[in-house]
């Protein structure tokens, strides 16, 4: 098996788990590590003993590394993609896959001309949670799915976050930031969205950041923070969607799945566990499924793992461009639909990708 050598750009907070999991995928190796902040890729190398702390340019052109990890914040998602994917090398992005439907176009379109792989977070439906409501539904647990529910009710990253501005500009906000974990579980479990109907607000026009060294700052809001939608799927089945940043007490994360047979509570797509119930027609009690895979805490990096497999074996990989391309378009949708009053059409498609079924990950 030849290692594939991953190069990671961007080393803020997020970083750290991709830096710990990936230590323990025996086939790949990361080789660099490079951000904008110097001092932020040396911490890293040092802490996660990686070779070297470089560049963004001189890692972009490393001809020994095969696969970029681009960790960098949504704007500068598209630039780093594209960037390296015109480098002859694979992609794998932080969410969302762009900010703009035009570059998420781009990467999906430039890695196809390239002969390389692209591929986008979340692969947080990967994990035990999800996988096991998706093998449910597949073996007709619910019956057909009719209904679904997701909402995400907060009252902003700028409570606990100690450089929250980011959650503020365009190509953040709820939906951006939280959506695509919601709407990637949802495609998974339902199949690809066919129409929106949105409404959109930003209900306080600043923000002020609650805690840590920036604490009493005012952040001016420049995206909307509270979304309420419709999407209709093309196998018939319809979902209410909350976004908000805008709620005073906040609500657990809420994804249902309402079948003609039985209702399934799914777990918090954020995260790779459960718990995971389910109630069927005639039955009293919710029942707690026990999750039919292993991959149950925090493992995010796993679909870099999945993607490096398949380049080493040419074979498809689940967290695809093309699904992320798919929810990226939906999130737009949601805005273009508040603003015309009209429903959007998804002009995009996609494939659920099949179970991730692995006794290992090594």
């Amino acid at each position: 098996m030849n290692i594939v050598k991953v190069g990671i750009i961007g080393c803020g907070n997020i970083s750290d788990i991709y830096f710990k999991n990936m230590a323990g995928f025996e086939n790949l190796k990361v080789m660099a590590c490079a951000d904008l902040v110097k001092s932020l890729a040396e911490e890293k190398a040092d802490l996660y003993s990686i070779p070297d702390a470089i560049s963004v340019s001189e890692l972009l052109s490393r001809e020994d590394i095969n696969l970029v990890l681009n960790l960098t914040p949504p704007k500068a998602h598209a630039e780093i993609s594209i960037k390296a994917l015109e480098n002859g090398k694979h992609v794998y992005s932080e969410k969302p896959l762009a900010v703009s439907k035009e570059d998420g176009a781009r990467i999906v379109e430039l890695a196809k001309q390239k002969g390389l792989l692209a591929g986008s977070a979340p692969d947080t439906f990967l994990g035990a949670g999800i996988q096991t409501c998706l093998q449910l539904i597949q073996k007709g647990e619910i019956g057909r799915p009719v209904a679904a529910s997701a909402s995400m009710m907060g009252s902003g990253p700028e409570q606990w976050h100690p450089n929250p501005e980011f959650f503020y500009k365009e190509g953040a906000g709820p939906l951006f930031d939280m959506g695509p974990y919601y709407l990637t579980a949802l495609v998974q479990l339902l199949g690809p969205i066919q129409h929106v109907s949105a409404s959109a607000s930003i209900t306080f026009p600043e923000r002020v950041i609650k805690t840590g060294e920036k604490k009493g700052q005012v952040i001016r809001v420049e995206t909307p923070t509270h979304y309420t939608g419709v999407l209709e799927f093309e196998g018939g089945a319809a979902a209410t969607m909350v976004m908000s940043f805008d709620v005073a007490v906040p609500n657990p994360p809420l994804l249902e799945i309402y079948g003609s047979e039985g209702t399934l509570k799914i777990p918090d797509p954020n995260h790779f566990g459960g718990p995971v119930l389910l109630k069927k027609k005639g039955e009293e009690a919710w029942r707690d499924v026990e999750l039919t895979s292993p991959y149950s805490d925090n493992s995010r990096g796993i679909g870099v793992w999945d993607m490096v497999t398949a380049i080493q074996n040419q074979t498809s990989f689940r967290a695809n461009s093309e699904i992320a391309f798919h929810v990226l378009e939906t999130m737009h949708a949601f805005q273009e639909s508040a603003e015309s009053g009209q429903k959007q059409i998804i002009k995009s498609s996609c494939i659920p990708s099949p179970p991730f079924i692995r006794e290992s990950i090594t």
